[in-house]
């Protein structure tokens, strides 16, 4: 399974605020800046994180982003449920158009996948992806008193 760019990047911004340690709010454009990536884009995702309850969104000078939950209490697989179409072919929705259906095993063999793909996810929380913080803050160049 392949997930969207939305999905990547509601990742690492998660990331980011999780290892982000400053006295102000983490703000949209630098961490575009220290992921390399478009600001505008992360600015409509922050929004699907907010809208999520995943964090909270201040404005005006002194605003910024920071998670609103405990990074335990952020799972990966929950959240890429909230912000992928797990839907892998037509015949996952409710309209069923395909005339095979009643005899696919494609079709369960492919609900298996995703469910087992889910699991694993399902395991993880932001803290396990930011276990290794130090060396995460030095990759992206994030100094001490950022």
């Amino acid at each position: 399974m392949q997930l969207t760019t939305h999905t990547d990047y509601a990742l690492r911004l998660l990331v980011y605020l999780a290892i982000h340690h400053g006295k102000q709010a983490a703000t949209i454009q630098d961490a575009a800046t220290r992921f390399g990536i478009s600001s505008n884009h992360l600015a409509k995702v922050a929004q699907t994180l907010v809208q999520h309850g995943y964090i909270v969104s201040h404005r005006g000078r002194g605003g910024g982003l920071k998670l609103a939950l405990p990074i335990n209490d952020i799972g990966i697989g929950k959240l890429v449920r909230k912000t992928e179409n797990l839907q892998l072919l037509p015949c996952f929705g409710d309209e069923i158009a395909c005339p095979i259906q009643p005899a696919c095993i494609l079709r369960n063999a492919l609900h298996k996948a995703q469910a087992a793909f889910l699991k694993v996810l399902d395991d993880y929380t932001l803290a396990d992806v930011v276990f290794n913080k130090d060396r995460l803050q030095e990759l992206l160049e994030i100094p001490e008193s950022a």
